[in-house]
């Protein structure tokens, strides 16, 4: 009987464990599809794109829109690759140029992070006085901040096309909400290095004001100085990168949409290292001195086209959301107003859940922590626990590609060199509030050659935060509301 009874609880058992196996077998996977032909003829494609066959925004009479107005006005919105003709002589040189950029990118986000939280002070600075005829005979030393070699920062990935000054000339900026200082190469130039349009001469705008010591403006700078009660201003970045010059108010103008005056932005007299092609950068970050701040802006979306593509999108103030938005929660960090933080509760692979600690997300009582939406970063950094929880995921549900060796920051990647198109399982952001954003294919895997090498475009930080990089929002339209603190992602709204 004990016999009969011991073989009843082995079958019993084989059949539970066939059940499981069973149900296991059962459970859908999510996939879509990959089109990896279109992926590598772009990359050829951006190397022979000339970027002198985009047509020029000519200047056009302008309306002028009040700062304390909710009016709409948009301008061009541009990747890089179209404005600025690339030297590299392969797809893998291109790529590793702007992974190296990137990573300097992040180790700026993280370096201003971490000054803002252990409390450095950067304005506190003796005033400099400098001969008046002398103009351009200031030096970064002054602000005493040091400047040493190193990979250079240039990580801008989109330009805008927008009117300066008044008459206004046409200028592409960097647009970057990791920051808050607007800022373009000024004459005469100490040092300023190459960019598509002519330099900015603000002697021969009639609107150009240079800011006292004194005015607010001057005070919102994290780091500043005075020379003959004129304003100097200095953006350092992570990797020893710079601009330093004059802190002035300027007329803006937004395609044909209108003029806003009086905005504060730097005149650079000396610039290092950044962006080249771009006359100089828009700040569109959460601080006092951000462009939407200054316009009073109550929300203000872009669209990213693919970095690899010759199209233009637009970059909006005060446009309706679209209907169709994925919404979730626009967040602060009460220590550092700058970035724009997500409530992100989750990520699912192949329509499951990876399992890690929500806490990964939160910013904790430091400051640290949290994830924000950066249109500078190219690709998403993900604390290292939630990271390798997610590729784990991904690479579970695709034993079926193969594999191929790591390539820089990535260590996920694939020879689909024999393949015009393959299934992958999704990835989804899913947000605080239940609404979950599906990624298009080409969002994380991307090609690292022109053979058909493609990698899984997430990497792994242990830096003060996560960051959701442009590479993961192309092709949608993110849209800031600033006044309901709400963030909204409309796939395919370019």
């Amino acid at each position: 009987m004990a016999e009969k009874s011991f073989l009843l609880s082995i079958l019993f058992l084989i059949a539970l464990s066939l059940s499981l196996q069973s149900a296991i077998a059962r459970t859908h996977y999510t996939t879509t599809l990959l089109d990896v032909s279109a992926s590598i003829q772009r990359t050829l494609d951006v190397l022979s794109f000339d970027p002198q066959t985009i047509n020029p925004i000519h200047q056009q009479q302008q309306n002028s829109i009040s700062t304390q107005s909710s009016s709409s006005f948009s301008v061009s919105l541009h990747p890089r690759s179209s404005l600025h003709k690339s030297h590299h002589k392969d797809y893998t040189s291109l790529t590793l140029s702007r992974l190296n950029r990137d990573s300097a990118r992040v180790q700026s986000i993280n370096a201003n992070l971490e000054r803002a939280l252990t409390g450095v002070k950067t304005s506190d600075l003796k005033p400099v006085v400098v001969d008046a005829n002398l103009t351009s005979s200031f030096q970064p030393e002054a602000l005493q901040t040091p400047v040493s070699s190193g990979e250079r920062l240039g990580s801008g990935e989109y330009f805008s096309r927008v009117g300066v000054g008044s008459p206004a000339r046409q200028y592409y900026m960097v647009i970057d909400t990791g920051s808050d200082v607007s800022w373009l190469q000024c004459k005469p130039c100490l040092d300023c290095y190459q960019q598509s349009d002519p330099i900015f001469d603000p002697s021969g705008s009639s609107s150009y004001h240079t800011l006292s010591c004194t005015s607010p403006q001057c005070n919102a700078l994290q780091v500043s100085a005075c020379r003959i009660n004129s304003c100097l201003y200095q953006v350092s970045y992570g990797d020893g990168s710079f601009t330093v010059g004059d802190f002035a108010t300027e007329t803006l103008s937004f395609g044909n949409s209108g003029s806003v005056k009086n905005v504060a932005i730097g005149c650079g007299r000396d610039n290092e290292g950044l962006f080249a092609a771009a006359a100089g950068l828009l700040g569109l970050g959460g601080g006092s001195l951000s462009l939407p701040s200054q316009l009073k802006a109550t929300s203000f979306s872009y669209c990213l086209v693919n970095r690899d593509s010759a199209a233009s999108s637009t970059l909006e103030f005060n446009t309706a959301r679209p209907g169709d938005s994925i919404t979730a929660p626009l967040l602060k960090n009460s220590r550092y107003k700058t970035f724009f933080y997500v409530g992100l509760a989750g990520i699912n692979v192949g329509g499951q859940p990876v399992a890690f600690s929500p806490s990964v997300f939160a910013v904790d009582e430091s400051g640290r922590g949290g994830i924000i939406v950066d249109s500078g970063t190219a690709v998403t950094r993900l604390k290292t626990e939630a990271y390798n929880a997610v590729r784990d995921a991904f690479v579970r549900l695709t034993k079926n590609l193969p594999t191929s060796s790591s390539y820089a920051i990535f260590d996920t990647c694939y020879d689909l060199s024999s393949f015009k198109q393959v299934s992958i399982p999704t990835v989804s952001f899913r947000f605080a509030g239940g609404k979950s954003l599906t990624l298009p294919a080409e969002n994380y895997m991307i090609p690292v050659d022109s053979a058909g090498k493609v990698c899984f475009a997430f990497a792994p930080t242990d830096g003060p935060l996560s960051i959701i990089g442009n590479i993961q929002q192309q092709k949608t339209r993110v849209s800031y509301d600033v006044a309901n603190s709400v963030v909204g992602f409309s796939p395919n709204k370019c």
